[in-house]
């Protein structure tokens, strides 16, 4: 317990020096802002000349307390210290201006800054309150949580249009880019992992070949083919593996050696929990 809460802070504290380095270093000196709450606390505090530190606290109140109800009480207080946190380092550190290059500040930018939110969010907190409201309004509307996130970040770049220039607005919008980006991957990683449903007449051999070429388990269901240009239905191995995105090349190619055929099904997996996902050591 000790050392989860250690691991969670330490990436907590890193997530908030990435996170001010961006701001202070390269979207503050430009007039750039985010999306999503990070954003409209730009642009407030752009526009009415407002400290950053004190906006972004506000802003993110509401967020912090819709949080609580449908996340909990552990994550509403790492959001808070952590938010709380940002806006501390912003108001008493100063990080240099890196560039003075809009393209580089809008990618970098967004890069130091999705790397901030994306690491507070591996410790159990946010440094951006967007999502929590984004799987509220999903819920309550019967909506993805990605198509919220889009409109929430429509209206703010649309808001930006009046007090912002044209330039600014859209160097934004590469800078929200690249934090999302940045914040997708830090969270998930290169260790994302898909899972690959492939239906095949050599089934068993492409189950060997998964398990000693790319050395990852496999689960085997018994099924039937659909009538088709082949006749009627008849009985088929459906094999189901789960590998990272590295691996997907090394898979497609052993399929392709023993059937260039196969129907092969790939999906995202977000998360995984039990069984045995780690790569299994096996001899060449």
């Amino acid at each position: 317990m000790i050392s989860s809460l250690l691991r969670d802070g330490v990436l907590i504290i890193i997530g908030i020096i990435c996170a001010a380095f961006g701001l202070e270093s390269f979207l503050l000196p430009n007039n750039f802002i985010d999306g999503g709450a990070t954003g409209i606390a730009l642009l407030v505090s752009e526009v009415n000349q407002i400290p950053l530190s004190y906006v972004l606290i506000i802003v993110n109140i509401p967020f912090i307390i819709i949080g609580y109800t449908i996340i909990g009480k552990e994550f509403t207080i790492k959001a808070a210290l952590a938010i709380t946190g940002l806006a501390i380092v912003l108001a008493t550190v100063h990080f240099p201006q890196v560039t003075h290059d809009n393209t580089l500040v809008s990618v970098f930018g967004g890069f130091f800054l999705g790397m901030g939110i994306g690491l507070a969010v591996r410790g159990g907190a946010v440094l951006d309150g967007t999502e929590i409201l984004a799987i509220r309004l999903s819920r309550k509307f019967s909506t993805t949580i990605g198509d919220i996130i889009i409109v929430f970040n429509i209206l703010v770049f649309a808001i930006a249009t009046r007090y912002l220039t044209m330039d600014s607005v859209l160097y934004s919008m590469v800078t929200y880019l690249s934090a999302s980006k940045t914040l997708e991957f830090v969270i998930e990683g290169i260790e994302e992992y898909t899972g690959v449903t492939i239906i095949s007449a050599h089934s068993e051999e492409i189950r060997a070949a998964i398990i000693e070429k790319v050395g990852r388990g496999v689960t085997v269901y018994n099924g039937k083919r659909g009538y088709g240009k082949h006749g009627p239905t008849n009985d088929v191995d459906i094999i189901f593996t789960v590998i990272t995105r590295l691996e997907i090349s090394k898979l497609t190619a052993e399929i392709e050696k023993i059937d260039p055929h196969a129907f092969v099904v790939m999906n995202s997996i977000k998360d995984t929990k039990g069984g045995m996902i780690k790569k299994r050591r096996h001899k060449n």
